[in-house]
């Protein structure tokens, strides 16, 4: 009797795990649809990528008379 209550228990999550999982998978569909990720992360990693060049490599000093 034990083993079938776990089993029983064991099905219910598994079935609550596999509606969530549907649920998250609608969800980023729709987060993708409005706003697709690789521009966003291309844009995103431009935008590190210029901002290290500029703290990283100082420029000449510039005198002022």
């Amino acid at each position: 009797m034990h083993t079938e209550i776990h089993l029983a228990l064991h099905r219910i999550r598994a079935a609550e795990l596999r509606t969530e999982a549907d649920a998250y998978r609608l969800a980023a569909t729709a987060r993708s649809v409005r706003h697709p990720r690789p521009f966003r992360a291309r844009l995103g990693w431009t935008l590190v990528e210029v901002g290290l060049r500029l703290a990283s490599a100082p420029g000449p000093a510039v005198a002022v008379s």
